[in-house]
């Protein structure tokens, strides 16, 4: 090591400050080949890994049933989830961070694969009364029809924003809309106060509409506007068994939710 690692007295032996800095060092190997021998018992054992990320405006709605639904599949599966936007979701995916990734197609990624799952319908959201202003025919609702003043939105960044202004036929040089919540049950609560309208994801309705009282829902007219939920891997993650398995339950999970929103 070039000098000294021990420093011998009468009766006991110290470290030197090179002999701490080494075992500091020697503790961390140790520990990382203590993991790396756990890792190859489970591998031999039949013990998975699976790092799953997924964006915040879906997360909360599909991950219960999907991880119920991985662990009814196989017990020992071991799941690390990572919530985050599309932008980060796919840095991850390049670095290795993660496996795969659920999130609102197309990622925009020529070096992802994209598996498209299930068709998220958008609701409009607001007050009772906002919502019964706009009529009882909901053939006569258009996204396009809404004012600029009227909307409120996720705050920038969120991909379901791009998706709402674009829907709505609107852009971000409108400064009438706004776009400062940080979180669909954030929003949820402000339009259900009467502070505005705004587009709900039909995976999101029923728990939003259960856990705010005041919120009103209304579909649009045929064709309804909606986002295509997909799981998305690197290009050159081989097409395993784990990645069709996960699809699976994804869609399973998706479009039972979106079958069962009654609106």
């Amino acid at each position: 090591m070039g000098g000294s690692l021990l420093e011998r007295q009468a009766r006991d032996i110290l470290l030197t400050p090179l002999g701490r800095d080494v075992l500091e060092r020697v503790r961390s190997i140790l520990e990382a080949a203590d993991h790396l021998e756990k890792f190859a018992h489970d591998h031999s054992g039949g013990h998975r890994s699976l790092s799953l990320g997924i964006i915040p405006t879906v997360a909360p709605y599909l991950l219960p049933g999907v991880l119920a639904g991985l662990r009814a599949g196989d017990v020992s599966l071991r799941v690390q989830i990572r919530e985050a936007r599309t932008d980060g979701l796919i840095s991850m995916l390049r670095n290795g961070e993660i496996d795969a990734a659920v999130l609102a197609l197309p990622s925009g990624g020529v070096d992802l694969y994209e598996q498209p799952l299930f068709e998220d319908r958008f609701l409009l959201a607001g007050s009772g009364e906002r919502v019964r202003r706009l009529g009882v025919n909901p053939d006569a609702v258009r996204p396009v029809d809404l004012k600029a003043a009227q909307l409120m939105l996720l705050e920038d960044g969120h991909c379901l924003t791009d998706q709402a202004l674009e829907v709505c036929g609107q852009d971000r040089s409108s400064g009438q809309i706004n776009m400062g919540a940080s979180s669909l049950a954030t929003l949820s609560r402000l339009v259900a106060e009467g502070f505005g309208l705004t587009l709900m994801p039909e995976l999101a309705a029923r728990s939003e509409t259960e856990a705010v009282p005041g919120l009103q829902l209304l579909r649009f007219g045929s064709p309804q506007p909606s986002r295509t939920i997909g799981l998305v891997r690197r290009n050159s993650t081989a097409s395993e068994e784990w990645f069709d398995g996960l699809s699976h339950v994804v869609q399973q999970v998706g479009e039972r939710i979106v079958k069962n929103t009654r609106i």
